[in-house]
């Protein structure tokens, strides 16, 4: 769903959902933007794969190399963004290499958004996205936080289209190591991390389609073969493509908005 030209730099994808289905574990898939979940009807249950768990009606997660496990019940409401590292700076007033690793509550990043599920609860879902949409707008007047640098920007664009770490460097004009501390302390990550995870996410739109097959998104995203390209899903999201296919497609699918909704 498309967001004002004011928030675009920021906020990359904006989704309100309504489900209904058999109460499970969604998988929360590693990528190079943070995750803002605001719930309706009951909190959000998350955990990184194997680690402890939170409860919370408004969950803000940082940058991780790894899934992310929500369980569910039978109906799921709300809404859910992507959004990006400049975003975090932008919305939020930190880096997001504050965040990295984190599922945090929003109303301890930021609390003047802490009334945001309340809000939405108060609405019916066709005003979700608007209700969000200003809360953010606000955010982005409230906050006043420095810019990373261009450099740094440039340097993450690169990484993101596939460019080799050494090679970005040597384009923005630092050493390895410089880029490095510089990358890690604006996305929690370090520069080659970043860009598996860029190359992933790339891996990850592919699948979503089941027109596209498996040994076509390893050959388009840069994976040496189709094993190669499991191997790192097994690694980043804790299952292979044709098993998150299987499970989690059929429900990816449903969260998608209706045309005209919000």
């Amino acid at each position: 769903m498309s967001v004002p030209g004011v928030l675009a730099p920021y906020v990359a994808g904006l989704v309100p959902y309504d489900v209904c289905g058999e109460p499970g574990v969604h998988i929360g898939m590693p990528s190079t933007h943070l995750t803002l979940v605001l719930a309706v009807d009951e909190p959000l249950d998350v955990g990184w794969a194997g680690g402890a768990r939170v409860s919370s009606w408004a969950n803000v997660a940082g940058l991780h190399p790894g899934p992310a496990e929500i369980r569910h019940g039978r109906r799921q409401r709300g809404v859910y963004l992507d959004l990006t590292v400049a975003g975090a700076r932008a919305l939020f007033g930190l880096p997001a290499g504050a965040l990295a690793g984190a599922l945090a509550d929003v109303a301890d990043v930021d609390p003047a958004l802490r009334g945001l599920p309340e809000q939405l609860a108060a609405t019916g879902p066709r005003d979700w996205a608007g209700v969000v949409t200003l809360a953010l707008t606000a955010a982005l007047a409230r906050h006043d936080a420095a810019a990373p640098r261009a450099e740094v920007g440039r340097a993450l664009a690169r990484l993101t289209r596939g460019a080799g770490v050494a090679e970005v460097a040597d384009e923005v004009g630092y050493s390895r190591r410089h880029l490095g501390d510089l990358v890690r302390a604006e996305c929690g990550v370090s520069p080659q991390e970043y860009r598996r995870l860029a190359r992933f996410e790339r891996s990850h739109a592919l699948v979503r389609d089941p027109a596209t097959s498996l040994a076509d998104a390893a050959a388009r995203c840069g994976y040496a073969d189709q094993s190669h390209l499991t191997r790192e899903w097994v690694v980043l999201a804790g299952c292979s493509p044709s098993q998150w296919r299987h499970r989690e497609l059929p429900s990816v699918q449903a969260r998608e908005p209706a045309p005209g909704a919000g």
